[in-house]
């Protein structure tokens, strides 16, 4: 999805918009990413709203339902559409509140319906393939030492994506402060600058701690506090992560469609299936809806039926 081009957009609106932005940032605390996107979404209908000599302070509820049909007729999925109509909402329910305009024209605009799809989970044996997969490099021989410190960087965070269930932003963000190995603890800042404490897995203990002691070093520049660093020596974005889970998954299961939150399903999925109750499972997760957590019973649930119909004489 572009981005809207600023330039487009009236004085009057950018502002509103801005002040808009510095709500969701200081006051509601959203992430980084669902304010950009928040952003993005508002400054396309300030563009539409402009191309029509209109102001975001002047939109109908008839003009917000065009801007809504221009965007099917672009292609753009539903699940981005629907977030689209969130953010306007969101956005002109602001406005009205703060007493910036005087109306809510976006009061009852429909969102189109996403689909609930399942999340895709791996088995316990293809995750384990898979963080265990840099183990093997490290038996290559005539490694440098750089790249000696990647296989263990890749190690840990494949651990914590599985292990801990974290979020692939909630990797990046971590710090060596965070990290308590002695005690088998990570504490991370989640959606919404909420702190949790999560318990690390014997395997993550070891493969962190192996990287703290013969990795971190070789990628870190000096004085910084972040965990994980890519080869420039930069703290890991969210790219270098995906781009290194893709990596091992050509390795391991080139027909399976694998990304970091694929880990992380498969941690909610694993627990629950292991006999974990659910309100645990959303403590660690950091969901702040049950709902949302509930998804992974249907995971189960649907592996449970498999196996029913896979085994049972009578199926």
């Amino acid at each position: 999805m572009s981005a809207p081009d600023p330039d487009e957009i009236a004085t009057s609106d950018a502002e509103l918009i801005e002040a808009f932005v510095n709500h969701l940032e200081h006051e509601r605390r959203l992430s980084p990413n669902t304010v950009a996107a928040y952003r993005r979404d508002v400054e396309a209908l300030a563009v539409f709203q402009t191309r029509s000599h209109v102001t975001l302070a002047e939109a109908t509820h008839q003009s917000l339902r065009r801007f809504v049909a221009q965007q099917a007729t672009r292609g753009y999925a539903r699940a981005s559409m629907a977030r689209r109509v969130a953010a306007i909402r969101a956005f002109y329910r602001w406005a009205k509140a703060r007493r910036r305009l005087g109306a809510d024209p976006a009061a009852g605009l429909g969102r189109p319906k996403v689909a609930s799809r399942l999340p895709s989970v791996l088995r316990p044996a293809e995750a384990a393939a898979l963080t265990e997969a840099p183990v093997a490099d490290r038996e290559t021989e005539e490694l440098s030492e750089v790249e000696r410190a990647v296989i263990l960087r890749d190690r840990a965070i494949l651990e914590l994506l599985y292990g801990s269930g974290l979020r692939v932003g909630e990797v990046c963000g971590l710090t060596v402060q965070r990290v308590d190995a002695p005690r088998g603890r990570v504490a991370v800042m989640g959606k919404g600058s909420k702190e949790r404490d999560l318990p690390l897995s014997e395997f993550a203990v070891d493969a962190v701690g192996d990287y703290l002691a013969h990795g971190r070093a070789m990628m870190a520049p000096e004085g910084s506090a972040a965990l994980f660093f890519n080869r420039r020596r930069k703290p890991m974005t969210t790219r270098d992560v995906r781009a290194m889970v893709q990596r091992y998954r050509e390795r391991t299961m080139s027909d399976r469609r694998v990304t970091p939150h694929t880990l992380r399903h498969s941690f909610a999925t694993h627990l629950l299936e292991g006999g974990a109750d659910i309100r645990s499972v959303q403590e660690l997760l950091g969901h702040a809806s049950l709902a949302t957590t509930q998804r992974y019973t249907h995971v189960s649930r649907g592996r449970l039926f498999s196996a029913y119909h896979q085994s049972h004489p009578r199926a």
